[in-house]
């Protein structure tokens, strides 16, 4: 009786720990997941445009960029888009990257060569041949999630925890946001997965999210999963928790 008892108090102490860390982190999803998080963030670049094809271009050539500080992806991603002049479908149709890219070993933006952007154009150049959206050539390869598609086209592996695909995904897909844009309305946000980098990551472990201290794509996973508890329809919201969390910390 004495055991049955203590089992049971310990399970309802464990509940109520879970109860309350995760209402903390709707609060915290709540207060950042704002419009005025784009101001200083990447995502503010695809904002710039409406013609879908732009969106689409913008913001996978800007999540590529992403890695480093803010300030010098901004700045990165500002001589990108001035040297699309500010038309990424027409740049990216006519070919002009080409020219512009052709000393393929000049470094563009940190490990970043004029090459890796070259192929991450001609990419694109095949998509949009056939396709009106890269949203429906996604689609078309028939992978289990939307990621892998993306993944594979581009000749990356999912090993790595790919936080800047995950993160271009999010900015395309989820809808009704005041941060992400949600141009793409065929993929379901449910397939999203958290995009993970070294903050996030840590910020996960300190909360017991995952005891993981390996920032693997499976780690990724295991952090969407438990964000899918809290958020079913919408688990990268999530992703603004452990922003907030680590604000706030």
């Amino acid at each position: 009786m004495w055991f049955t008892k203590n089992i049971f108090t310990l399970q309802h102490h464990k509940h109520s720990a879970m109860t309350k860390l995760q209402n903390h982190l709707i609060n915290l999803a709540n207060q950042y997941h704002q419009y005025d998080f784009i101001e200083k963030d990447p995502i503010q670049f695809p904002h710039m445009y409406t013609l879908l094809q732009d969106i689409e271009i913008s913001g996978l050539l800007t999540a590529y960029l992403s890695f480093g500080r803010r300030s010098m992806i901004i700045d990165a991603a500002h001589r990108l888009n001035n040297l699309m002049n500010h038309q990424p479908y027409i740049y990216v149709t006519s070919q002009q990257w080409h020219k512009d890219f052709s000393d393929t070993d000049k470094t563009f933006y940190r490990t970043l060569s004029n090459g890796a952007l070259a192929d991450m154009f001609s990419f694109l150049y095949t998509v949009y041949q056939k396709h009106d959206s890269l949203e429906d050539w996604i689609l078309l390869q028939n992978k289990s999630l939307p990621i892998d598609a993306l993944l594979e086209g581009l000749g990356f592996s999912n090993k790595s925890a790919q936080k800047k695909m995950n993160m271009y995904m999010r900015w395309m897909v989820r809808k009704n946001s005041p941060v992400d844009i949600g141009c793409w309305k065929k993929i379901n946000p449910c397939d999203l997965i958290i995009p993970l980098d070294t903050h996030v990551h840590q910020m996960a472990l300190e909360l017991g999210i995952t005891q993981s201290r390996t920032a693997s794509f499976k780690t990724a996973l295991e952090i969407t999963n438990y964000f899918k508890t809290i958020f079913p329809e919408d688990p990268c919201l999530g992703d603004f928790a452990l922003f907030g969390f680590g604000v706030n910390r």
